[in-house]
């Protein structure tokens, strides 16, 4: 049966899990001696459907579109101040980091090329009479705040907050605060002006949530008061769903007033505080993120939020997820970003491959079975997903320890034994003490020196950041997709007079690509940005090799008036058979050889997460152990779904949870369980009839997503 709390982590993974498969423009040769490279041709591209958004729009020149941002997790980053210690926590590290650790490290987090230090919470977390070790090790986490106006002597002084965003400032890189505004502890400390939170209903066996529209002034004095005392640029969004979305429009335009009232000189410029807001809305897919994030293209509410949907299409393409879902094509990573077409214009999405909460990336790849540090493997993987987020366009996050590839020895192996208690578990098995080049990770420990694969690792996590920084088609341009399938992922990327061409091979076997000049869009050289290698057009076509796992950017020397050449044939929406009549009568009554209502159950608008029966998506039984719905898509998006009863007693989805194809008909199986769910995009708004055909043994059969005529 699927569970809210365990298809968590699949949910969004399978925005993106869709099926690979060549361009129809394209001619894609695969040898087949399993030792020759794959080789492919490109004739034309194809097009993307996430420009609308403000970063894939070169002439918005946001800044936040260039946030290049580094989590810390204070409590166990660095230690350099023995007087501020927690002692305790989750996850495996000293538990004794502070923010002077943070200030001690900022030239080596700058030398990554990031611009911006995100710190996880720094407010004061009062202990309660007779709490428990569980509720001490919440308090290091600060996720359930007390005091939200003052900095907690744990991580050090407010003295010391003050100098480390002067001297991020300083050094041109902004600083991030993270804010619950949705739940806290319950002694509340009252703010300067005398309000204090509601306590409302109980949160786990600490906390309380926030309650709306009565917590609002609170909650819009807590942003604002950091903007004023110490100029920090914005907020990071614990748990953004706790609040309404038309109260964070509030508390949004207080923050970017009170940052129009600040000055300071960032890196010698005068500027005002960046104002940026980002969401966590985790556990969904795009139309959650939309709803309870972004809130309306007509009435905005936050601008960004982390792009989780993205995220899992990444791990799953270049590792597994934490579901151990993996060995993906391409063509997923294309599909993810398809995603954003359920975001409104305003919103800007931030890439990521982990978090506090998240597995690592390298353990994700211990995980499944895939490589570990002593291959070369486990870093090929690492620095392939890491070109991805650098070809993003909009905000990107890299957590502490991932341009080094840290992971916890033998996690995996004791793994089965997570208990809540061990540290080893997947929500903070993350927090492991940080190694930063240069500095001792306690107060009178070694001195940190990485070896020849973790400074490799992030001398190429220095140069794609630079690179980035350098070329605003990466991360404020315009997206076309040139080609994807099973081995290999084509874009290029436009902002004005920069033009870069983006390509990855997400397999372990060498790829080399031939690709016209035509479907590019170029009749010149293409230069190498990191090695400034050239490649020649010849015979109006270039031919590139790509190591296994291994990515390229090129900048297109002589972009073509007319721009690329794209795909003319587009398959039609509209299928054939009786999968496809959108008018069949029902017999009423009868619910079929099933015996039970069924209903499509996913994270579409108004699915709520898979646990949503809405009456417009449930099935009627047409006869011939056929089902079908006829639904009223309003717009382009994309969810992953299962057809499935009330109680999961049934659910069917794509054959191996591969992805719907509009008009198609497509084999299906009983799919139980998380992580078994089918992915499918809605390229245009219309009326659509799904529908499925279960055989006699009711555990397969057939169905279709047809767009009505």
């Amino acid at each position: 049966m699927l569970r809210k709390s365990l298809v968590a982590l699949s949910v969004t993974a399978l925005l993106s899990a869709c099926a690979g498969g060549a361009g129809e423009s394209t001619q894609a040769n695969n040898t087949e001696a399993a030792n020759a490279p794959y080789s492919v041709n490109i004739t034309a591209a194809k097009a993307a459907s996430d420009n609308h958004l403000v970063c894939n729009q070169p002439e918005s020149n946001n800044a936040a579109c260039n946030l290049r941002m580094y989590q810390v997790m204070v409590e166990s980053f660095i230690d350099a101040d023995s007087n501020a210690d927690y002692g305790t926590g989750y996850g495996t590290s000293h538990h004794k980091g502070d923010i002077a650790g943070v200030t001690a490290s900022l030239d080596y987090i700058k030398s990554l090329g990031m611009n911006t230090v995100w710190l996880t919470p720094i407010f004061e977390s009062i202990p309660i009479d007779g709490q428990t070790e569980w509720i001490d090790r919440l308090d290091a986490t600060g996720y359930f705040t007390s005091n939200y106006f003052k900095y907690n002597p744990k991580f050090g002084t407010l003295e010391q907050a003050k100098e480390l965003v002067k001297k991020a400032h300083e050094k041109g890189m902004y600083v991030i605060f993270d804010g619950v505004f949705g739940h806290h502890k319950g002694n509340v400390v009252k703010s300067p002006q005398g309000r204090l939170p509601t306590i409302g209903a109980p949160v786990g066996n600490v906390g309380f949530e926030a309650k709306y529209p009565e917590d609002l002034a609170f909650y819009k004095e807590v942003a604002t008061y950091w903007v004023n005392e110490l100029q920090i640029d914005g907020w990071r969004l614990d748990q953004a769903y706790q609040v309404p979305v038309s109260q964070w429009t509030e508390i949004r335009k207080a923050v970017e007033e009170a940052s129009a009232t600040q000055t300071y000189k960032l890196a010698g410029k005068e500027v005002n505080p960046l104002g940026y807001m980002v969401a966590e809305i985790w556990r969904t897919g795009a139309n959650d993120i939309a709803a309870q994030g972004y809130g309306p293209e007509d009435d905005p509410a936050l601008p960004s939020a982390f792009d989780f949907p993205v995220r899992y299409s990444v791990v799953q393409t270049f590792a597994v997820d934490e579901n151990s879902g993996g060995k993906r094509p391409a063509t997923h990573l294309d599909e993810a970003l398809f995603s954003h077409v359920s975001y409104p214009s305003h919103a800007m999405p931030n890439l990521m491959l982990g978090n506090h909460d998240l597995v690592r990336f390298g353990d994700l790849l211990q995980r499944g079975f895939i490589a570990d540090p002593s291959e070369p493997e486990y870093w090929t993987r690492h620095k392939a997903a890491f070109s991805f987020m650098a070809a993003y366009s909009g905000p990107i996050t890299l957590y502490y320890g991932e341009e080094i590839g840290d992971q916890v020895p033998d996690f995996e192996a004791m793994y089965s034994n997570c208990d809540g208690s061990s540290g080893l578990c997947d929500d903070h098995v993350a927090r492991s003490s940080a190694t930063i080049e240069g500095l001792a990770t306690t107060v009178g420990g070694e001195i940190a020196v990485l070896n020849e694969q973790q400074s490799d690792l992030k001398n190429y996590v220095s140069s794609l950041m630079a690179m980035r920084a350098a070329n605003p088609a990466l991360y404020n341009g315009s997206r076309t997709h040139i080609y994807s399938d099973n081995n290999v992922y084509v874009d290029r990327k436009d902002a004005g007079n920069n033009h870069v061409l983006y390509l990855v091979n997400t397999k372990d076997k060498e790829a080399i690509i031939t690709l016209k000049g035509d479907a590019l869009g170029s009749v010149g050289n293409l230069t190498n940005l990191l090695d400034k290698q050239t490649v020649k057009l010849v015979t109006g076509q270039y031919q590139i090799t790509l190591a296994p796992l291994s990515a390229a950017f090129y900048n297109i020397d002589s972009p073509s008036k007319k721009g690329p050449v794209f795909t003319k044939k587009v398959a039609s929406l509209t299928g054939t058979g009786n999968l496809a009549k959108c008018d069949a009568p029902t017999i009423k009554g009868d619910k079929g050889p099933l015996g039970k209502t069924m209903w499509i159950r996913g994270t579409y608008k108004g699915g709520d997460g898979f646990n949503a029966t809405p009456a417009s998506h449930k099935f009627t039984y047409k006869g011939n152990n056929i089902y079908q719905v006829v639904v009223e898509e309003k717009s382009a998006s994309a969810f992953a779904f299962k057809f499935a009863a009330a109680d999961w007693s049934s659910e069917f989805a794509v054959k191996k949870s591969k992805a719907v194809i509009i008009g198609q008909e497509q084999p299906i199986m009983t799919a139980s369980g998380y992580g078994t769910e089918s992915p499918i995009k809605i390229p245009e708004p219309g009326t659509y009839v799904y529908s499925f055909k279960v055989e006699k043994g009711l555990h397969k059969g057939t169905m279709m997503v047809s767009k009505c005529k």
